[in-house]
């Protein structure tokens, strides 16, 4: 597990120890077991980091893209170091307005959402499995659609982010009006600026794959702050909203 061990403690010997050490791994498979992860969470968001927390280095510079990908059209995409920083110079760059204000008030709903998608699609990775990302699970949804499909905002909101993204690929974030941002993954085509304000089915790009991308889809990321690891299940986030994606 990498765990450091100084003096690792002789196995006992005697009956009671062995006995022990059976009782103590048999508690320990049941905790386990018992755990939660953000995969199962389907009705919940889940909010794994604080705000401004890297992945220690190392951790990400250097992966397997296919030991990630859970399979099909899906993406490798993890965390990228040079996006993340583009993304918190893009939105300080950006003027303050009335969205961006009151930032300790409870984030709620506002206004109307839409699909990201308006033709079948099939999921080709769920949000929260788990893998080698360095977030440990799949940080958003991808929906498998042939290379340039229409991609729609699901929100109103202002583009912080319209270009090529690091591993994201092409990409567009936006910060929506209840301070969720929403990444866009690994387009073809985009057709905003950042700096635009944008309503709920707004035509934001097209599909593709590009960036660290086994296919043509659509990652769509939801997250409750800028930051990478405060993803949330895009899944519950757009049901509570009145859309559905399954």
């Amino acid at each position: 597990m990498g765990y450091d061990i100084d003096s690792p403690r002789q196995a006992g010997t005697t009956r009671r120890d062995a006995l022990g050490l059976a009782a103590g791994l048999l508690v320990g498979g049941a905790l386990s077991g018992a755990m939660a992860t953000p995969a199962a969470a389907d009705e919940n968001d889940w909010v794994p980091r604080e705000e401004g927390w890297l992945p220690p280095e190392g951790d990400w510079a250097l992966r397997d893209p296919t030991s990630a990908a859970p399979g099909g059209d899906g993406c490798v995409a993890d965390f990228d170091e040079e996006f993340e920083a583009d993304l918190t110079a893009a939105e300080a760059a950006l003027p303050v307005d009335e969205d961006s204000r009151g930032l300790g008030a409870p984030a709620r709903p506002t206004g109307r959402f839409a699909r990201p998608l308006r033709r079948r699609y099939r999921v080709t990775s769920r949000y929260g499995v788990r893998g080698n990302w360095a977030a440990g699970h799949h940080t958003g949804i991808d929906l498998g659609v042939p290379n340039g499909t229409p991609v729609y905002a699901v929100g109103g909101g202002v583009v912080v982010l319209a270009r090529w993204s690091g591993a994201y690929g092409k990409a567009v974030t936006v910060r929506l009006k209840d301070r969720h941002y929403v990444v866009f993954g690994h387009l073809s085509r985009i057709s905003v600026r950042q700096g635009q304000r944008i309503r709920p089915g707004a035509r934001i790009g097209y599909s593709g794959a590009t960036g660290r991308a086994t296919g043509p889809h659509l990652h769509l990321e939801i997250r409750a702050r800028r930051g990478y690891g405060s993803d949330v299940n895009p899944v519950s986030y757009l049901a509570r909203r009145g859309v559905r994606l399954l």
